[in-house]
């Protein structure tokens, strides 16, 4: 009997002695708690990360959504440009049936670019603009009466969908105004008989 005594004093003892004071386990219960909460802070800044991801890439698919048939338009654009520049003004004058197939085609052309509009499509690359190599693609560079780095010349218009440039402006870029010529000098044969020449020697 004493010894079934003596053991479980024993075991009060140790188990006394394994418990942590109370001060010891309020620092661990509130490191714990520290932990969940830095653990809970940031699952949710993942879930509002993950949701922002969401909505953005939903806007950007929507934002371009027509990237593709816009590209396949740029062509029918480029070539009702260029049927408007092959018929000169004297040709619109002499013949009726060409001045209305000319009006239509122009007619057209201003409903597309119209249409690009709304959707969110511009045009790149206007004369004078200046030259960016985000949005225009220099192929030469000329000299102009436009200030030097700005566009000289325009070889094919270019289009941005939003803020994506779905193709570069091909465009020859102003080295400034040509240097002026000399003004030829007289000489004793261009001089008329009696005219005093002021040459330097």
């Amino acid at each position: 009997m004493a010894d079934e005594a003596q053991a479980a004093e024993e075991v009060q003892n140790s188990e006394q002695a394994q418990a942590p004071a109370p001060e010891e386990r309020i620092a661990q219960l509130e490191a714990e708690i520290a932990k969940l909460k830095d653990e809970h802070l940031r699952a949710l800044a993942e879930v509002e990360n993950t949701r922002r991801r969401g909505e953005r890439q939903a806007q950007e698919a929507k934002a371009y959504a027509i990237d593709r048939f816009a590209r396949d338009l740029l062509p029918v654009a480029d070539t009702m440009s260029r049927a408007l520049g092959s018929v000169s003004p004297e040709v619109r004058a002499a013949d009726e049936a060409v001045r209305n197939l000319f009006e239509g085609v122009e007619l057209t052309e201003r409903a597309l670019i119209e249409a690009f509009t709304r959707h969110g499509l511009k045009r790149l690359g206007e004369r004078g603009e200046r030259f960016d190599p985000n949005l225009h693609q220099a192929v030469a560079q000329i000299p102009s009466d436009a200030p030097a780095g700005a566009i000289a010349e325009v070889m094919q218009v270019g289009y941005a969908l939003n803020d994506r440039t779905l193709r570069a402006a091909i465009v020859a870029v102003s080295t400034g105004p040509a240097p002026a010529e000399p003004a030829p000098q007289a000489s004793r044969d261009d001089a008329p008989p009696g005219a005093a020449l002021d040459i330097k020697v």
